[in-house]
């Protein structure tokens, strides 16, 4: 039976997690009534995350479960469970159940109203750092003002898509993605659902610094040509200082003033030779974005997959256009 919810939960050694993930899922999906599927990938586990999820889908059938041939990140992760999910309604969680199961209900019941994106909107954010907590509040605040989409404010991937909406995420096949603005662009019948995200049930944060940073400049790139406006920005400054100092210099020039001093010049080259080289190196990230566009390797790899929507020789069927 064609299930009406897919539910989609990248892995990344949450060994610990998996079972009371499992069972928190499984009880709050059957209180659906509906039939439902759970697309587990697994972004390249090194922890038996990937053996527990073998026998998570030989357990239960509405379980399948997708292996990279590699670490792919969490965001290809996602788009890969989105090209294999199967249901009327698509919802995106995280495996670590910071992201309570549960409010799955409540975004099921707003895609039920009419509206075809339902995101959860953080309230609160328990069992983070004043620094973890203020970044992502700039994150999303500066994500917010520079881009040319209107991406909700404190919000993740943790979200219900309509079956129109993620066949056209589908057709987006960009190499740096930022999935939150992607649903965001595209529009439709948008709403919102708060709730209050809990602490990391165990084991540690995936998304570090490094990544974080990462995801932002994606964000920035995909969605804004602020940079490079900045970059012209930078320029204009720069040759407004040069035609000031013009007429200062002639003066002096003529009053007889010796301009004496290698400092001055040292500053002068290496501010300029500065705002040069970051200019080019912002010019030089857009560039290599549409290397990789051009390249048009695949998204992810698929090493194995499992569970009853494969055959058995464990072949993956292709993904719906």
């Amino acid at each position: 039976m064609k299930p009406v919810f897919s539910v989609i939960v990248p892995i990344y050694n949450e060994i610990e997690v998996l079972p009371v993930l499992v069972e928190r899922l499984t009880a709050v999906m059957d209180r659906t009534g509906k039939p439902w599927e759970a697309v587990l990938i697994d972004d390249g586990s090194k922890d038996g995350s990937s053996e527990m999820m073998r026998e998570i889908s030989a357990a239960d059938n509405r379980y399948r479960s997708l292996f990279f041939a590699r670490n792919f990140g969490h965001q290809i992760a996602v788009t890969a469970g989105m090209d294999y999910a199967l249901g009327d309604a698509v919802i995106v969680i995280d495996a670590d159940l910071q992201d309570p199961p549960e409010t799955i209900l409540e975004l099921i019941a707003k895609w039920e109203e009419g509206y075809e994106v339902v995101y959860a909107v953080r309230s609160e954010r328990e069992g983070e750092t004043w620094f973890k907590k203020t970044s992502a509040a700039l994150f999303y605040r500066l994500i917010y003002k520079i881009t040319d989409v209107d991406i909700p404010l404190d919000t993740g991937d943790f979200r219900l898509l309509d079956r129109k909406v993620v066949d056209v995420m589908g057709r987006m096949r960009e190499k740096h993605r930022f999935l939150r603005g992607m649903s965001s662009w595209i529009g439709f019948k948008q709403t919102g659902v708060s709730y209050h995200r809990a602490k990391r049930y165990a084991g540690t944060s995936k998304y570090p610094f490094k990544k974080m940073i990462r995801l932002a400049w994606n964000a920035i790139t995909g969605f804004s040509y602020v940079p490079l406006q900045l970059a012209t920005f930078l320029g204009f400054i720069v040759a407004a200082l040069a035609i000031l100092l013009i007429p200062i210099v002639v003066v002096l020039r003529i009053r007889g003033t010796e301009l004496i001093g290698q400092a001055t010049t040292l500053i002068s080259t290496l501010f300029l030779g500065g705002v040069q080289l970051i200019c080019l190196g912002i010019i030089g990230e857009y560039l290599g974005r549409i290397y990789d566009e051009v390249k048009a390797r695949p998204l992810y790899v698929i090493r194995e997959a499992s569970g009853s929507k494969y055959d058995e020789n464990g072949v993956l069927p292709t993904p719906k256009e």
